[in-house]
């Protein structure tokens, strides 16, 4: 027995040149949270780069495997037990199609940080050794940053810094003249949460393979915001959140190529990632279930199912337009006001902005912007060795998805207007 079906958009009818056209006034009313308000004013709803706000389809998931179908999964034969596990395996299998991977090579976990801990523990922490290095970036989140750290720690290894351009980009050049002999493992975002920057992935893992370079992505602001194949992209390891792409907290997956599953040991230990246990020595189950020890987030898989489905049928090449859009208007409308920085600006860009206003502490401009309904992200937005690059503490981020608005836009840029003359 499958999990019920719930409502998701109808794909819409071809248009001119091949893309859809897409009724986005009806695909946000799928979103029960926009309705709100907030200190009597509309939300204006700006950090999906921080969590994607979730459809009704995915809500009803969630509440529909617990109203009818809760039990923990491979571990009964009855009914319940049978329906949870294939909702579980479902959701992994949808998944990987999003992904263009082969389900058995994708292990689901609770977002990109555990993912990238999982790769640091299993992976690089029983090969590397002194004398060998990791190749970051200078916009990692710190996610990619501190495991990476705690295994340099541990095993000797060293820890190198490729640098940005003014823009925000990366330098490739001086990224590919630091794939020395020595560096075993490169890690790097496939979108900077904090610029926008959208990194040539395909070219990057192609330089570091030639050379012998294991790669780590992390997907956690490219997966809510355009199409992938990972196969294509060429990378050995590639990481995503799913709370970001319109699922559930506390769930996501961790790609892999299938000769670094299988040649991993457990991260975690406990039920499910064996296939036998003896005091004398345990015989570990096969890839993916050797690194999904204990109970997983069954429902929160189950939404992220539901996620996937509602994406895949709006279609990514629509929602990445659509978000192209918005950020070329917010971006034309934002150059207008006087005193105001972007950081960031490279070609390549996601639907991202940072910016600072002169005289305005980052905290203080959001929480003004708060009180005229617009939600911004302010902070460090843990890329701590980015801000210091660019000689500030803070910023404050607007980030938008499909399911925004071109009104939205305006509306943020009147209460932006309205805070500096507050702060002025």
């Amino acid at each position: 027995m499958s999990i019920r079906q719930h409502p998701r958009p109808t794909p819409p009818p071809p248009a001119a040149g091949g893309m859809r056209a897409v009724d986005w006034d009806a695909v946000r009313a799928d979103f029960p949270l926009l309705a709100r308000h907030v200190h009597g004013k509309p939300l204006v709803y700006l950090d999906s780069a921080n969590t994607g706000q979730k459809p009704a389809a995915v809500i009803e998931a969630v509440d529909g495997f617990y109203r009818r179908h809760n039990a923990n999964v491979s571990r009964a034969v009855h009914a319940l037990g049978a329906e949870a596990t294939d909702a579980y395996e479902g959701a992994r299998r949808k998944l990987a199609g999003f992904l263009n991977v082969r389900h058995d090579d994708l292990v689901l976990c609770s977002g990109t940080t555990f993912a990238i801990n999982l790769v640091a523990y299993a992976w690089a922490l029983p090969r590397l050794q002194p004398g060998d290095a990791i190749l970051l970036t200078r916009m990692e989140h710190h996610a990619n940053i501190v495991p990476w750290q705690l295994v340099a720690q541990r095993t000797g290894a060293t820890i190198k810094v490729a640098e940005l351009r003014e823009d925000g980009s990366l330098d490739l050049d001086a990224l590919f003249a630091a794939m020395t002999a020595e560096v075993k493992l490169l890690g790097f975002t496939h979108v900077s949460n904090v610029l926008g920057t959208i990194n040539p992935v395909a070219a990057i893992c192609r330089e570091a393979r030639r050379r012998g370079i294991v790669t780590v992505v992390d997907g956690s602001q490219a997966a809510p915001h355009m199409a992938l194949d990972l196969p294509a992209l060429g990378c050995d390891f590639y990481a995503i959140t799913g709370h970001k792409m319109c699922g559930p907290t506390g769930t996501g997956a961790l790609w892999a190529r299938r000769e670094h599953l299988q040649a991993m040991p457990p991260f975690l230990g406990g039920g499910e990632m064996i296939r036998e246990v003896r005091f004398e020595g345990t015989v570990y189950n096969d890839p993916p279930h050797r690194f999904e020890a204990g109970t997983p987030n069954i429902a929160g898989h189950v939404g992220l199912g539901a996620a996937v489905d509602y994406l895949s049928a709006l279609g990514m090449h629509n929602v990445a337009a659509r978000e192209a859009e918005l950020l070329a208007h917010a971006t034309e409308e934002l150059r207008k006001l006087d005193g105001l920085r972007i950081i960031g600006e490279a070609s390549e860009k996601a639907a991202v902005i940072s910016f600072l206003v002169d005289g305005a502490h980052a905290h203080d401009l959001a929480t003004l912007l708060d009180l005229e309904g617009v939600a911004v992200r302010s902070g460090h937005h843990c890329a701590h060795p980015l801000m210091q690059s660019f000689g500030v503490p803070a910023t404050c981020r607007a980030s938008f998805a499909f399911y925004n608005t071109h009104a939205e836009v305006e509306a943020f840029i009147a209460a932006l207007r309205k805070v500096r003359g507050l702060l002025a």
